[in-house]
């Protein structure tokens, strides 16, 4: 399989927060804002493997900014890392600006999909090639991600986890 890019899985989702979708702060609801990254990451990660993909896991999630009433929103997703049959993608979340459309980043979320064929059993997806810094970086992270989640799933003793291991010797 050819090796992707990050970018070649970009994902860009851009819309109005609506009434029905805040709450009694007049802020988006998280569950609508977490609706919004599910379907990026999931289109991202189709764009990545050609597959069917299914949401295997939210490992993080980050609600640093409100999201207020008619502001636009857009989640910008793409994948950091593929492993086997399993990505990783990292989504950013902006605001932008009603007067001076300057775009803040209001959130960031990491999800994890699984590539399968038609009767729902995991495939083999392509592996990334990091060009940027900031994906370099999210690249080499996200292998300690999967790590530390393995070895609290306890699907990994500590002491095979030798990317977690290194930030500590």
């Amino acid at each position: 399989m050819t090796p992707k890019h990050p970018s070649d899985s970009l994902t860009i989702l851009t819309d109005l927060v609506l009434p029905s979708e805040t709450n009694p702060l007049n802020n988006l609801f998280g569950g609508e804002l977490l609706a919004r990254m599910d379907r990026a990451a999931s289109i991202a990660a189709r764009r990545h493997s050609r597959r069917i993909t299914v949401t295997a896991s939210v490992n993080h999630v980050a609600f640093n900014r409100s999201i207020p009433l008619g502001s636009v929103v857009t989640v910008e997703a793409k994948v950091s890392r593929s492993f086997r049959t399993s990505m990783e993608i990292f989504l950013d979340v902006w605001i932008e600006d009603r007067e001076s459309g300057i775009r803040t980043k209001a959130n960031e979320a990491i999800y994890t999909f699984v590539a399968v064929d038609e009767t729902g059993n995991p495939v083999e997806v392509p592996q990334i090639e990091p060009q940027t810094e900031e994906e370099k970086s999210r690249f080499d992270a996200a292998l300690r991600r999967k790590q530390l989640s393995l070895v609290l799933a306890g699907k990994m003793n500590p002491h095979e986890a030798t990317e977690l291991k290194a930030l500590f010797i």
